[in-house]
């Protein structure tokens, strides 16, 4: 898991074809108001998923990995807080379903790190690495996210 700027980010990754995609891709978008939709980047390889929503006040969030994507979340606008664990942590985790490529199950509080992203932060989550976002911090507030889904090469 990599949490850092947009500016930053091709200083801290391995910039693939794949995810040099994503990441160009979440700078041209940079500052556009986008409806919530799912964008082709390069077909089911690299795509973005355009969020809004209002963050959660909740102790109890419920934790997500992936076998098949690296996620890209890229707040717009706003702030929120993303729990962190590694899989291996989860507990009572729900089958793998390989059509949404996602898993989910809870974490202890005591095991989970809070990754704070306000407006132009994004964090790089494999698959190594279960988390919940959409957390509030403190009270809830609006988030407009860009979720870049890229392939694992």
């Amino acid at each position: 898991m990599l949490a850092t700027d947009l500016d930053h980010v091709t200083e801290q990754i391995a910039l693939t074809p794949m995810m040099e995609k994503a990441i160009t891709f979440l700078q041209q978008t940079r500052g556009q108001e986008l409806k919530d939709e799912r964008i082709e980047i390069d077909g089911n390889k690299v795509y973005a998923l355009v969020q809004s929503y209002e963050t959660v006040a909740t102790d109890t969030a419920r934790f997500e990995a992936h076998r098949k994507y690296i996620d890209v979340q890229y707040v717009a606008s706003g702030i929120e807080c993303i729990g962190w664990a590694p899989t291996e942590l989860l507990q009572s985790p729900t089958a793998y379903d390989e059509s949404s490529d996602a898993w989910f199950g809870t974490v202890p509080l005591d095991k989970v790190t809070s990754i704070r992203l306000s407006a132009g932060q994004l964090a790089v989550l494999y698959p190594t690495d279960a988390h919940a976002p959409k957390q509030a911090v403190g009270e809830p507030t609006q988030v407009n996210k860009i979720v870049v889904k890229v392939i694992i090469e």
